[in-house]
């Protein structure tokens, strides 16, 4: 094999190389580097794959190797070089090669020094937003995966990237594993961060997977990337990886996931549905590798989820706030009808915070919420101010007391302090069936349907059906991880990353926190925390988090 070095130049701390957004149909690729030769322009309806294994089996003398310089969350230079293995589909009967296959990008040597990543993490990032389609298909690199934003829907609700993106259908190769920080909720971008890159630049093995999403439609127009979709091509993604133990470097034993938005709720669903059987049909008909799905450590910035119960803790947070778009508040009627509902879920859940807070409820959830992570989170925000900068903040924000070296205020400053909500009501299952997650649960030639029985009952679209569709349901388990740690789930992730933004108005805050308190209770390891003033997708302690993996996987590289 004749092996080309490439030299690049990458700094991840700021916007890096835009990946060009691929076609939807399938493209000629390599058959070899897919490791099959079975390429398809439209969803398989109801087949089985009959490739053999084999046909996943990884080439490991397939790359490129390639020399960048990559800055690391320090802000200090690396010369990187690595081996890049180019896309490769990770079933035997793909839907469509572009989205259903995965890049690895294995390091050599940094810095000058030979890197043995035989025994390293692997790092698995994900590029899923808005639970839209991504793709490597156009990768010549680590970290070019690319989301595809096509028609994003909107209208109340639905899972938007936040303002100041790029409108031409593509999404920076940055954004999906860090995303955009906002500058006290103002929306204006002033960094992005790509884990695949540090994992990279620390000596990780990095894998970025794409996947299908909401808006794929075959040549009969029917929908074949919602749900459950993406979580069945990052379990068979995962599987490709275990199945090819020896072959792809790295431990297998020590996959960790990462992601963001609705990408932060796949991997959150991949940590805590390891192995689980309802996945059964799904990954045998798209021909996965007879391996283990289970990860070791679970990476969830800004989780989308939970969505049967999302309008409920949506309204619970900002149901008071007014709306960006119109300045208004939302309907009160609705919007405390939904707050009944979650009221009456996290009772249901029966869970207790973190640091032995005692069980939450809809009664105490604001004072946890306060006391365990936002007061928090603007002490470490403001002590890491230098003072006169300080008390220019302090000056500007005079609800915060700042005493003995700690922030605190009440909710009700909270959150007049963040101001206005980014969506109406209901935030996710829209009365229209404008929201991106009512593309998410459309079935054939349906692109949008309602996945409550509140929003059925409010439908303002003509639906004439007084009952959810009987697939429903289901579709909702194998997209909640909630659902599978109520079941503890043996096979979960044991180790979770949680972030979100304090002004992140895309989600309600009892998301995330529901999801740390549930694998806290379990006995997990949590690391959960919010970012002072930070919007949707922010992510401003990278360089931590790569720490992090090295000190919950054992890796001493």
């Amino acid at each position: 094999m004749n092996h080309r070095p490439v030299n690049r130049r990458t700094v991840i701390a700021g916007i890096g190389v835009t990946a060009g957004v691929a076609a939807v149909g399938g493209i000629a690729l390599n058959a070899n580097a897919f490791g099959s030769s079975d390429s398809k322009s439209s969803a398989p309806s109801g087949s089985k794959s009959s490739a053999p294994s084999g046909a996943l089996v990884f080439d490991k003398d397939d790359y490129t190797e390639l020399t960048e310089t990559i800055t690391d969350a320090a802000g200090d230079d690396h010369e990187v070089v690595y081996h890049f293995y180019k896309p490769r589909n990770y079933v035997t009967n793909p839907s469509d090669d572009t989205h259903q296959s995965l890049v690895v990008s294995v390091p050599v040597k940094i810095d000058g020094k030979a890197v043995d990543a035989t025994r390293a993490p692997i790092v698995l990032a994900n590029a899923v937003g808005a639970y839209m389609p991504s793709s490597v298909a156009k990768a010549t690199g680590v970290g070019q995966a690319a989301l595809e934003m096509g028609d994003m829907g909107g209208g109340s609700g639905g899972d938007g990237m936040p303002g100041g993106m790029p409108t031409d259908g593509s999404l920076p190769s940055d954004m999906p594993d860090g995303g955009p920080s906002h500058d006290g909720g103002t929306g204006g971008i002033n960094g992005m961060v790509n884990l695949a890159k540090l994992a990279l630049a620390a000596g990780y093995v990095a894998v970025e997977p794409g996947t299908r999403g909401r808006s794929l439609t075959d040549s009969d127009g029917k929908y074949y990337g919602t749900a459950p979709a993406v979580i069945v091509d990052l379990k068979a993604a995962v599987r490709y990886v275990r199945f090819n133990k020896g072959r792809i470097p790295g431990n297998t034993n020590r996959i960790v996931s990462t992601g963001t938005s609705a990408g932060g709720a796949s991997s959150a669903l991949l940590g805590a549905s390891g192995d689980s059987p309802h996945y059964a049909k799904y990954l045998k008909e798209a021909g996965a590798a007879d391996a283990s799905d289970a990860i070791f450590a679970t990476g969830a910035w800004c989780p989308i989820t939970d969505l049967e119960h999302a309008d409920g803790a949506y309204e619970f947070n900002w149901g008071t706030n007014v709306t960006q778009a119109t300045g208004k508040v939302v309907d009160q009627t609705v919007s405390k009808e939904l707050q009944s509902q979650f009221a009456e879920y996290q009772a249901s859940l029966k869970l207790k915070g973190l640091n032995g807070y005692g069980p939450l409820t809809a009664r105490n959830y604001d004072d946890y919420l306060v006391k365990t992570y936002l007061q928090p989170a603007a002490t470490k925000y403001l002590a890491a101010l230098s003072d006169s900068a300080r008390t220019t903040y302090l000056a500007k924000n005079t609800f915060i007391t700042w005493s003995g070296g700690k922030a605190t205020f009440t909710w009700a400053d909270y959150l007049t302090h963040v101001g206005t909500r980014k969506k109406s009501t209901p935030a996710f299952d829209a009365f229209d069936l404008s929201a991106g997650e009512n593309n998410e649960f459309g079935e054939g030639t349906t692109k949008a349907r309602h996945f409550t029985a509140y929003s059925l009952k409010n439908d303002t679209t003509g639906v004439t059906s007084k009952r959810l569709a009987g697939d429903i349901p289901e579709l909702l388990n194998l997209m909640n991880p909630m659902y599978f740690i109520k079941r503890q789930n043996p096979n979960r992730s044991k180790h979770w990353w949680i972030r979100l933004g304090t002004n992140d108005s895309d989600t309600s805050l009892t998301v995330a926190a529901n999801l740390a308190a549930a694998v806290d209770n379990l006995g997990d390891d949590v690391n959960h925390e919010y970012y002072w003033d930070q919007g949707h997708a922010a992510n401003v302690d990278p360089g931590d988090f790569i720490t992090w993996v090295a000190k919950v996987t054992g890796y001493k590289g």
